[in-house]
């Protein structure tokens, strides 16, 4: 499937439009108003969504990363990474984080990480898939 990649900023019609729906499929709980505030502050700390168009227009995929500087070194983290449950197992996905790697190396990173729920196991077999490997357990408490 022949896919155009561009990244979508808080100001374009496209994050309400094409972005948060698709985000929203991870993060029900986020409403416009509160998806509108969450990008609006995270991408001010450098998050970044990019999106994945077919040729029709359709987003058909969407990843929110950032670039980091850790002790483990500079690292691409990927905050959301969904398909559109419709393009799902068509290639969109795995082209999408192909094209992440392709910017962490560009931007001098030494690995992409992130994270994925516990349950999500349709999930854990696409990143398995392409070869990337369980490396730490996150651990969260509620505030």
């Amino acid at each position: 499937m022949e896919l155009i990649v561009c990244d979508v900023t808080p100001d374009q019609v496209e994050l309400e439009r094409d972005v948060a729906p698709l985000i929203r499929l991870l993060r029900p709980g986020l409403g416009r108003a509160e998806f509108a505030a969450f990008a609006a502050e995270a991408h001010g700390q450098g998050l970044v969504f990019t999106a994945a168009y077919d040729p029709r227009g359709r987003c058909r995929a969407v990843a929110a990363h950032r670039i980091l500087a850790t002790s483990r070194g500079r690292l691409l983290l990927v905050d959301d990474l969904v398909t559109d449950p419709d393009a799902r197992s068509s290639g969109v996905g795995a082209h999408l984080l192909a094209q992440l790697e392709d910017r962490a190396r560009r931007l001098g990173c030494v690995r992409v990480e992130l994270d994925s729920g516990v349950a999500n196991h349709g999930a854990h077999r696409f990143y398995h898939a392409r070869r990337m490997a369980i490396v730490a357990l996150h651990f969260a408490r509620e505030l």
